[in-house]
């Protein structure tokens, strides 16, 4: 059998490196075990979404590897090894997906936006925060944040590339700016992952009134998540930003925001199947 051609272990890591700093997102493909004289070990294939690099030795073996990385990119898989048939025997490819981290983008740099952006960069997020006061964008205020960024309300998205891991929250000082931000993203092209804006039920109503008018599509609209976050009782701005943060982990990974225990109800289930316990 011929040998791989191509992908050194240099090559892959600085194609991932790569990935994980501005994408696109790429999937490495490594011949971890063979038998039956399969492909060479240590062999790489890299797929992006519209190309590849390297070979595993067999075209089918390739087509296979590709179509199996094709899963992982659209998110229909997860990272790991998988056994797969070849001209000669088996081999057993480790598959791992290399893709930039989630981007949470806050308008607004106020009292939210603070433990907001401390919570994001938490949970893995590359937070960006977008404000017009010059004394609110400022590094101090958020260390944690990956870009700090002046920012015209007029047009708040200029020169931000909005794509399906950008998480937008609008936490402005005032329901306009809110509003217009939010106007000029259903206006646009495609929608985030997540858009949310804060707001009370009536200016939320209003709001969509308004948008109704201007000829926003409806499934465009239901992508709104106004008012924004989880139901957890919360006041303060910790509080909030807690809540806003559990409702953008709950759609990226396709919660309920049920309580476990109202949705296991374990102990109740429990007591019922043992009702002598407990008893004195």
């Amino acid at each position: 059998m011929a040998p791989a051609e191509g992908v050194s272990a240099a090559a892959a890591a600085r194609a991932a490196l790569e990935a994980l700093r501005r994408g696109p997102p790429v999937v490495t493909a490594t011949v971890v075990e063979t038998t039956g004289g399969g492909p060479a070990l240590g062999a790489r294939l890299l797929v992006w979404e519209d190309r590849s690099a390297g070979s595993l030795g067999e075209p089918a073996l390739d087509a296979r590897a590709a179509e199996l990385a094709g899963a992982l990119l659209r998110g229909e898989a997860r990272d790991g090894p998988r056994t797969v048939a070849t001209e000669h025997g088996s081999c057993t490819l480790y598959l791992e997906a290399h893709r930039p981290p989630p981007e949470l983008v806050i308008v607004g740099a106020g009292h939210i936006a603070r433990p907001l952006c401390r919570i994001g960069a938490m949970l893995g997020f590359r937070v960006r925060v977008l404000d017009d006061r010059p004394e609110f964008a400022t590094r101090e205020r958020f260390p944690e944040a990956e870009e700090v960024r002046r920012a015209d309300f007029a047009d708040p998205f200029r020169g931000l590339a909005v794509g399906p891991d950008t998480h937008l929250v609008l936490v402005t000082r005032g329901h306009r700016y809110d509003y217009e931000a939010l106007r000029r993203l259903l206006l646009g092209g495609a929608l985030p992952a997540y858009v949310g804006m804060v707001g009370s039920r009536r200016r939320v109503r209003a709001a969509l009134e308004q948008l109704v008018r201007e000829g926003i599509p409806r499934e465009r609209l239901l992508r709104v998540h106004a008012p924004i976050g989880l139901d957890i009782g919360a006041e303060t701005p910790e509080e909030i930003a807690v809540a806003i943060a559990a409702e953008i982990v709950r759609v990226r990974r396709g919660g309920t925001g049920v309580s476990l225990r109202e949705r296991e109800r374990v102990m109740e289930r429990w007591f019922s199947d043992t009702p002598e316990a407990g008893t004195t």
